[in-house]
């Protein structure tokens, strides 16, 4: 695909809904009022997925694409581990796949040795049943994404109003053009090289600029910088997205990444006038149920689980 086109749809989809890491939270959340017609054919996914705040009785599966699917069975990551926080605990979007969950413990827990972090401050997953978002993310519909922020866990237990209301911190210049030398450290590149070595994971996602810096400190073992995709909105965090689970039939994977390291001219491209003031692109129409996997109504109908 043209990179420029390329650009114009990504942008569309983050200017379409972001949940970034730096908005903030309530600490009073409301629940959404009843839907007139909730079997009105034009409504939009979002509007049903979002009401749903307990998972699918199911057995775990991700169904469809990472930006058009659902989640059954999903599991939640507790909101206090030793070695992570979740943060914005109003959305409700901590719940993932079972497999996404244990690695993000896992990985949480070695951090310590990794980059000497006393653990993660966990951002969106999905919602607990995944499917479109009423706001957000385009993809985190399948369970299998999950955002990281690139700031570390404090050795103190968050308060709630701090967790709704505290901003990550921005990695990157206000030129775009290269991180900040004075918030970036070798304790961040540490972080996302082991990240992207972890079994299973498919991509990791971050602003350009981060990607740079990325290739130019990663040294001799540069295997790793092949999932390392640059794209705009990942300045504040990073994110995580696994491979379809061995045997979900019915999950759709993305295509490899391409060979190489990816920081040539592919990276270069993304420094370009067009691609960093471009004329934005059209946001797309919401999804609704027909546009998603026939299971996918069986998981927003299906009795609430533990």
């Amino acid at each position: 695909m043209n990179p420029i086109r390329f650009f114009a749809i990504a942008l569309a989809l983050v200017i379409g809904g972001s949940a970034a890491a730096q908005d903030k939270g309530t600490l009073n959340p409301k629940p959404l009022p009843p839907l007139a017609n909730p079997d009105d054919p034009k409504l939009a996914a979002k509007e049903l997925f979002g009401r749903r705040t307990t998972p699918a009785d199911l057995r775990p599966r991700s169904i469809g694409g990472y930006a058009r699917g659902c989640v059954a069975g999903a599991a939640a990551i507790p909101v206090d581990g030793e070695n992570w926080q979740v943060m914005r605990l109003s959305r409700n979007r901590n719940w993932g796949h079972p497999q996404l969950i244990d690695l993000l413990q896992r990985f949480a827990t070695r951090l310590p040795s990794v980059n000497g972090w006393p653990g993660l401050l966990v951002g969106d997953i999905s919602q607990p049943r995944g499917g479109p978002m009423i706001t957000g993310h385009a993809s985190h519909q399948i369970g299998l994404d999950a955002d990281i922020w690139l700031t570390p866990m404090p050795d103190r237990r968050l308060s709630r109003a701090e967790r709704e209301e505290m901003s990550a911190t921005n990695m990157v210049r206000d030129d775009w053009l290269d991180v900040d030398p004075s918030r970036w450290t070798p304790q961040h590149t540490a972080l996302i090289r082991a990240a992207a070595q972890e079994r299973g994971v498919a991509r990791i996602f971050v602003n350009p600029a981060i990607k740079k810096a990325l290739c130019r400190e990663a040294g001799a073992d540069r295997g790793w910088l092949s999932k390392v995709r640059p794209t705009w909105g990942h300045n504040y965090h990073f994110h995580i997205r696994l491979a379809c689970p061995a045997g979900n039939a019915g999950c759709s994977d993305q295509d490899p990444p391409p060979g190489g390291d990816g920081c040539g001219a592919e990276l270069a491209a993304w420094f370009t006038p067009e691609m960093l003031h471009p004329k934005p692109g059209k946001p797309r129409p919401p999804l609704t149920m027909a546009q998603l996997p026939n299971e996918c109504r069986g998981v927003l109908t299906a009795p609430d689980g533990p």
